[in-house]
């Protein structure tokens, strides 16, 4: 290679070889843009022995040796020693599936503790960061960075969010040799994914309950497994409940449409199904018939006319005055329970909140007003809340063992994240989640069609 050494340097992002010639022979990852030869971080530890066969200096890794001592001496469950053994076997890449409730961050606190190693972790909301930050202070008694647009620490242990982890991996990706995706199922999302190709982190993991499936990572989404490897552990609800999980029925309450609003619905229902039937999408476009439908509806006057009718027959049944009955009598008989109300919207849910006093949890209410309403809650000050979708991911709600769900519409990891809210075992206790869905709707098709997949699984 004559002259000056070759060497790579990380750089926003990328990796950028100086002093490399264009004419070299350069594995299939590398592109000359810019006069350098350059390939996005991810590639690093697959560069590896390439870099070392070819004498090329490494200036890419700025991580150091950690020895990180756990103050948290309760012992991890079998499951969860299997977990991190799993990963651990798959050379420390790839996702471990656990119900909520199952202690997915506890998995993850360990991981990092064994790795031993400056880690990043990337979460979903601003909730979840401090709840990130909140274990894993009292977990190793140190330092933790955070790192979000009100905030930005960086330390070798730091915790962030998806909309912040691009800025943060751009500039400081070279120094943590783990990368943690808690909610991984949020990967796939172009601008997200982006963040695991720009770090140049060997050891990666991603937890969920609710792996996506394969039509949610195509049509330019990533894939989860190529960002950071396979599944290499997986448990279902049903395996964990009972000794680790709280013990749970699930009901599905049934109500009918006053006729004023079985005509309207009627009549948005053979609009909506009668342009996807017309153009055959399901046929066509198999799982992602519904995404190809908001596409056409850009700019073809029918597919407009069929999701805006879609969309008021869905707040039509969100709101019906069938499951505000249901709702009443829920209530009423388990007026000594705490209980989660969920709804498909904000606009039900503050209705519900003004007709039975309860306070609304939407993406509108601000943080401390949150931290309120949730104290409140776990306090017993407040007896119920009614929320649309904040509670879907993460947040701890224990004393809960009542949720009741009003729609059929919600997807099966809507629905497996609401259920993961009441799982949390506290005692003896049984949990319970209602669904209360309206008679011969597409909401009970697709009550029914998400059953018989849990079935399956």
């Amino acid at each position: 290679m004559g002259g000056l050494a070759a060497n790579v340097v990380f750089q926003g992002g990328t990796l950028v070889f100086y002093h490399l010639a264009q004419s070299a022979e350069v594995p299939p990852a590398l592109k000359w843009e810019k006069a350098r030869w350059r390939c996005e971080a991810y590639h690093y530890p697959a560069l590896l022995p390439w870099l070392r066969e070819q004498k090329i200096t490494d200036r890419v890794a700025r991580w150091e040796n950690l020895s990180l001592s756990l103050q948290d001496d309760r012992q991890p469950h079998d499951y969860q020693l299997a977990a991190i053994a799993a990963w651990e076997q798959a050379d420390r890449r790839g996702s471990i599936v656990l119900p909520t409730g199952a202690g997915k961050t506890f998995v993850a606190i360990h991981a990092i503790q064994r790795a031993a190693c400056p880690a990043v972790i990337v979460a979903p909301t601003i909730d979840l960061l401090h709840q990130w930050y909140s274990r894993l202070v009292n977990a190793f008694q140190t330092d933790v960075g955070v790192y979000y647009g009100g905030e930005k620490h960086v330390h070798p242990l730091t915790v962030t969010t998806y909309h912040s982890a691009g800025d943060l991996i751009a500039a400081y990706g070279n120094t943590f040799k783990l990368i943690i995706f808690d909610e991984v199922h949020h990967l796939p999302a172009p601008s997200w994914g982006e963040t695991a190709l720009m770090s140049p982190a060997p050891f990666r993991l991603g937890l969920t309950a609710t792996y996506p499936e394969d039509y949610e990572q195509g049509n330019g989404r990533w894939r989860v497994d190529e960002l950071i490897g396979p599944i290499v552990y997986s448990q279902r609800i049903d395996d964990l409940v009972g000794e680790r999980l709280a013990e749970y029925r699930t009901e599905r309450i049934r109500v009918d449409l006053a006729p004023d609003e079985q005509r309207q619905y009627d009549a948005d229902f053979a609009i909506y199904s009668g342009f996807f039937r017309s153009r055959q999408l399901q046929r066509t476009h198999g799982a992602g018939w519904l995404f190809e439908l908001m596409r056409l509806s850009a700019f073809d006057t029918d597919a407009r006319r069929a999701l805006l009718a879609r969309n008021r027959l869905l707040r039509l049944l969100a709101g019906c005055e069938g499951k505000f009955a249901a709702l009443d009598n829920l209530l009423r008989e388990y007026s000594l329970e705490q209980i989660l109300v969920f709804t498909e919207n904000n606009t039900v849910a503050y209705a519900i909140s003004r007709r039975y006093l309860i306070p609304a949890l939407t993406h509108e209410t601000k943080a401390a007003e949150r931290k309120h309403i949730l104290d409140g809650f776990q306090s017993g000050h407040y007896r119920a809340i009614v929320t649309s979708k904040v509670l879907n991911e993460g947040v701890d709600v224990p004393e809960a063992k009542v949720a009741i769900v009003l729609g059929g519409t919600s997807s099966a990891r809507e629905y497996i994240q609401r259920l993961g809210r009441v799982l949390r075992k506290v005692g003896n206790r049984q949990a319970v989640l209602f669904e209360v869905i309206a008679r011969n709707t597409v909401e009970e098709g697709k009550s029914r069609r998400r059953q018989r997949k849990q079935e399956r699984v």
